[in-house]
């Protein structure tokens, strides 16, 4: 795999991120488009604030809507993007089509109802053949291929059950009258819970992240981030790890995330002296990590709130400390390589001043400041999202370039249906899935398969978990890998193993999460590389060590669940927190090679011991790995003369020669 030349933003957008691979001329069509947008977005304040409608109600308008817009906007193939001058005669026929079969659920809701008991007649079967049908079109259109492949092999396992020759996995089969109905009309499939939660909350979430965009908090968290890092050893590297992780606040996009605050870090990181792949993996790491950082965190963490029963609060605080584990983990990579690499901080004079920036611009943070206000209050996350978007609107006014005209007020509400299009075809389409594990019996089929294979042993259950939620991150957004493994996965952890349930969903989280920097298919490692002109699979593998906490602590919040909020005992709970900031120190260290000088091999290795033994949250594990992080801290104090990197740098020398 060649290194390829930088490439603007735009370009990385539209060819990483597929949500990005819309027509932009089409002409007339235009007003449609932004009549649909607009009306969609109303709808959701309106909603927000005046009481949703009955659940099938509410998602036939949150999912027709967008499925009229997603066939007006979205070409059957990408080459014809540049290709058709106007929005083709079968696009505008399946916009309409789509919106009239989904809206059939509200103009018939009644009769609809009376089916389930009497019987679907002709007409309800083939709008819900239809219906599935333009769904799992849609999701291909703005998401890709491999979820829509997922979801056709879960309908034809549905169907043909019969024929599968595992014991295990095999069931009669259904008609395809039954499974097409139960799928559109049922609250298991479709217009289950993740769309419902979609319709609910995530709409409103994404708006506020719209509104947010137009208050410029972007370019401020940048600043902040320059203020408070520059001036340190690898400043530039730090600067990118702290505004990805405050650009996570605001979006839940690993690509989308990687290229807007990438677009300004990568070119600092590169002319400060790390090496394109470094600067890539360290914009891709820190911002797939946004999607596991409150308060917004990614659409996922609202369909968890759901499924666990709890509050999004809840849901927020069990999700704190592994964040903070996480970015600490690529923060300090990233000083251990500038270490490595001598590479300083910039000087003050270049930097902007963190106090006037405060002085200047701190009413932009009210937003954020009233979401998490308004959700720890106790307010629902849908009227938590509707005054964050109202405190936005606010903070816009005060500016005059920030300031909305009727115009830009229209722009923006369209813009919040437009960002919203993937996530509601990816949720309908996981409910294709979810929808056919009731329909089957999968989950428990599966759980009676990872019992059999793991004979009994939890960590051989979580391996085998967490290869599958990678394998099926490598094709699903992360909303819909997180609903097929906790449909599937989750509850096999919690009931066949006594995990704690918020643990054994935050687990599928993360690893579903990690395969956005997982090679060989690591789409924000991918982003990064193309902004910095790398390697795209040499990002990869070192957004993996980077994103290191990702893979390991995951695993010690299941046998330890302190760390996700569950038994709290404080003092145990600081102890626990400390020791895993330490560890997480040595792991970074091991990974990058580097502690108070260039390690050995085996220095590394016991680097990395040593932080494993810190992260359990025990005493005596903990201690141990105290000694060992001192014997090695101590064994390279006492090379005096930096033999080894010496020895490093000549032979590397002699190598290129």
């Amino acid at each position: 795999m060649q290194v390829q030349q930088p490439i603007s933003a735009q370009e990385v957008l539209e060819k990483y991120d597929k949500e990005n691979q819309f027509r932009t001329n089409i002409g007339k069509w235009a007003w449609v488009v932004t009549f649909l947008g607009v009306s969609l977005t109303v709808f959701h304040l309106y909603t927000a604030y005046f009481g949703t409608l009955p659940s099938q109600k509410q998602g036939a308008v949150h999912l027709g809507t967008a499925l009229g817009v997603i066939f007006l906007l979205y070409p059957f193939k990408k080459g014809m993007l540049k290709v058709q001058k106007r929005i083709p005669w079968y696009d505008i026929l399946l916009a309409f089509l789509a919106m009239y079969v989904t809206y059939h659920k509200i103009f018939f809701y009644e009769s609809i109802l009376q089916s389930r008991v009497s019987g679907y007649n002709t007409l309800d079967i083939i709008i819900s053949i239809l219906g599935i049908l333009l769904v799992l079109e849609a999701t291909r259109r703005t998401v890709g291929l491999p979820i829509v492949v997922v979801a056709s092999v879960a309908i034809l396992y549905a169907i043909y059950g019969n024929f599968v020759p595992t014991q295990i996995l095999s069931h009669p089969g259904f008609s395809v009258d039954r499974t097409a109905t139960a799928l559109w009309y049922k609250e298991s499939g479709i217009f289950g819970t993740p769309i419902q939660i979609s319709a609910k909350f995530i709409f409103l979430f994404l708006f506020f992240g719209v509104m947010l965009v137009q208050t410029n908090i972007g370019k401020f968290f940048n600043d902040l981030a320059f203020a408070l890092t520059g001036r340190y050893t690898g400043g530039t590297a730090k600067t990118a790890v702290v505004a990805s992780a405050l650009q996570g606040t605001v979006s839940g996009s690993s690509v989308g995330n990687t290229v807007a605050t990438g677009s300004f870090t990568i070119p600092m990181m590169k002319n400060a002296g790390f090496k394109p792949e470094f600067a890539g993996a360290t914009e891709a790491a820190a911002s797939t990590g946004g999607q596991i950082m409150p308060p917004m965190m990614g659409a996922a963490a609202f369909i968890m709130m759901e499924y666990l029963g709890v509050s999004y609060g809840t849901i927020m605080l069990a999700a704190l400390i592994p964040a903070i584990l996480y970015f600490t983990g690529i923060f300090i990579g990233t000083h251990f390589e500038a270490k490595k690499l001598k590479i300083h901080g910039l000087p003050k004079s270049q930097l902007p001043s963190f106090r006037k920036l405060m002085k200047k611009n701190w009413f932009m943070l009210l937003p954020l400041i009233v979401i998490i206000a308004t959700i720890m209050y106790g307010f629902t996350p849908q009227r938590a999202a509707l005054f964050g978007i109202i405190a936005a609107f606010l903070v816009s006014l005060v500016r005059k370039e920030t300031r909305m005209s009727f115009r830009k007020t229209v722009h923006v509400l369209e813009q919040g249906a437009r960002v919203a299009l993937p996530v509601i075809a990816a949720v309908a389409t996981a409910g294709v899935i979810a929808g056919v594990v009731s329909m089957t019996g999968l989950g428990s089929k599966f759980a009676a398969g990872v019992i059999e294979l793991s004979n009994g042993y939890l960590i051989l259950a979580l391996i085998f978990t967490m290869i599958a939620c990678l394998v099926l991150g490598m094709g699903l957004p992360t909303t819909a890998n997180y609903v097929v493994t906790a449909t599937i996965a989750a509850p096999v952890l919690i009931n066949e193993f006594g995990v704690a349930p918020i643990a054994a969903h935050m687990f599928v989280f993360y690893f579903g999460i990690a395969a956005d920097i997982t090679p060989p298919v690591c789409l924000a490692a991918y982003a990064g590389a193309g902004i910095a002109g790398a390697n795209p699979f040499k990002t990869g593998v070192i957004a993996v060590k980077l994103a290191i906490a990702a893979f390991i602590v995951p695993f010690i919040f299941i046998y330890n669940p302190i760390l996700v909020m569950v038994d709290i005992e404080p003092g145990m709970l600081v102890f626990s927190v400390v020791a895993a900031l330490i560890g997480m120190v040595a792991v970074s260290s091991s990974m990058i090679g580097y502690f108070i000088r260039n390690s050995r091999l085996w220095e590394r290795f016991i680097l990395f011991a040593a932080g494993i033994m810190l992260i359990l949250p025990e005493i005596t594990t903990t201690l141990i790995g105290i000694v060992l992080v001192v014997a090695i801290w101590f064994i390279q104090n006492r090379r005096s003369d930096d033999e080894y990197e010496s020895k490093s740098l000549s032979g590397s020398i002699t190598t290129t020669n």
